[in-house]
């Protein structure tokens, strides 16, 4: 019997899947709340450091751009760590997911705290390298904000670490449950210190590291407790050839990840050419479409775990089926969350107090992006968490590179600045990009190649 994305493999027939329908749920729902509600209360976060003054917000917005690249690393490294323990765990060998979760937080540990060293003596000079001739109060507030958070860096990344752990082996619901306190922990900190003890933006970024050290601590605590498979109960010596293994899966989705920041960075430099109604509208519109992804991302994220332990019990066929069947699901949330989104957008301009202009702007991109997004979205992106948790990570760092600088950052720039499209430019890169990698991406699973990589011995 051969199942599709898999040439001359046989499969299991009228055996059970690996994954029921009830574990995928427990598995996935925990994962698409915890994204839905980190973004929500990302956006309370905005507003309250908005409050602050016009030097905080943009030191925030400048200082956050650069964060989120270096969270991206991090993020790639804990992606790596749940791949290798996955597909341990799905070869029965605990042992050796063990060895890897104790690599893991090794590398992660050493690694972010490198960086934050590095940050913290080149502060100034790495703010006004990147951010150049901005206004002194917006470079003060910047030094200061980036300071605190440079910080918590090692903290975010042991938690990332963490997390990655307990979703290797399925447990999405513990992580969930921290990072939903922290975030209202770090909510909390911001009125006390922001509008209790008066201390700006100083205020919100220690609110934001004492979160994360609360997030670090106490998922490392859990970890430690016994009765999980894998579990943080002795110290690992450094392995070179796991510690490889992980950077070889992790860097690749680092660079992809980076590569995408990057690309971000420099469709707001068009963007902000484009005059006060544009930069509102295109703002607003981010934060909409970001939203419509949100729960998608999340199946992708435990789409990792699924293939990992699959692919590590050398059941391909399997893997293939959990990718078309989570793909499936993604779709379904990518439909009605565009349609919800678009449901909101009047009431969300209106309430935002958006100008008339900006608002309409926006309620016209929501409307494309309602049309477009399900159509070719989630095969632009679900599929290739589960082909690279299967190893294929070279060919998507690749793909998604080359199509998100020669479509969405290439033709936005030359469509808004030798044909005069405005901010609707944007959004014809971004579905050239996101339709191109549907193509690209959809052939790469049918064609098997993806499930041809070892990524444990």
């Amino acid at each position: 019997m051969k199942v599709s994305g898999l040439k001359g493999q046989k499969g299991a027939g009228t055996q059970a899947h690996i994954f029921s329908n009830r574990a995928l749920a427990a598995l996935l729902l925990p994962l698409v709340i915890e994204q839905f509600l980190n973004s929500m209360m990302g956006t309370a976060d905005t507003i309250m450091v908005s409050n602050v003054g016009s030097a905080a917000i943009s030191a925030a917005s400048l200082v956050d751009s650069l964060n989120i690249l270096v969270i991206q690393v991090f993020s790639a490294l804990a992606a790596g760590g749940t791949i290798i323990c996955s597909q341990y765990l799905g070869s029965r060998n605990e042992k050796e997911a063990n060895r890897a979760a104790g690599q893991l937080l090794f590398v992660v540990g050493v690694i972010s705290t490198s960086i934050m060293a590095l940050c913290l003596i080149l502060n100034g000079p790495l703010l006004r390298l990147i951010f150049g001739a901005v206004e002194e109060s917006v470079m003060e507030a910047s030094k200061t904000y980036f300071f605190y958070t440079a910080l918590s860096f090692p903290f975010i990344a042991l938690f990332g670490g963490a997390s990655s752990i307990f979703r290797a082996q399925g447990n999405t619901k513990c992580p969930m449950i921290i990072s939903v306190i922290s975030n209202g922990l770090n909510i909390i900190g911001n009125g006390v210190l922001i509008w209790g003890f008066h201390m700006g933006i100083a205020g919100a970024a220690i609110a934001t590291l004492l979160s994360r050290i609360f997030c670090a601590v106490v998922i490392l605590y859990f970890l430690h407790k016994p009765g999980h498979v894998i579990g943080m109960y002795h110290f690992e010596r450094p392995d070179g050839k796991l510690i490889y293994r992980i950077m070889s899966i992790g860097l690749p989705t680092g660079v992809e990840s980076g590569m995408f920041q990057f690309g971000k960075l420099a469709i707001q430099s068009t963007v902000s050419t484009l005059g006060t109604v544009a930069i509102a509208a295109q703002a607003m519109t981010n934060i909409l479409e970001n939203l419509s992804g949100i729960g998608a991302i999340g199946i992708g994220i435990g789409l990792m775990t699924v293939v990992g332990q699959c692919m590590g019990a050398g059941q391909k066929e399997e893997a293939a089926y959990y990718i078309k069947k989570l793909t499936g699901f993604g779709e379904i949330v990518v439909l009605l969350s565009c349609l919800l989104v678009f449901a909101m957008v009047r009431p969300v301009t209106y309430f935002g107090g958006m100008e008339a202009e900006s608002a309409g702007l926006c309620i016209y991109m929501t409307g494309w992006i309602t049309v477009v997004k399900p159509l070719v979205w989630t095969l632009s992106f679900v599929p290739a968490y589960g082909m690279r948790a299967a190893g294929d990570v070279r060919f998507s760092m690749v793909t998604s590179t080359i199509t998100m600088w020669l479509f969405r950052v290439t033709l936005c720039v030359i469509l808004c600045r030798f044909f005069g499209f405005g901010p609707m430019a944007v959004w014809i890169g971004m579905f050239t990009d996101w339709t191109v990698r549907a193509i690209v991406f959809t052939w790469r699973f049918f064609s098997g190649k993806w499930a041809e990589f070892h990524v444990i011995p």
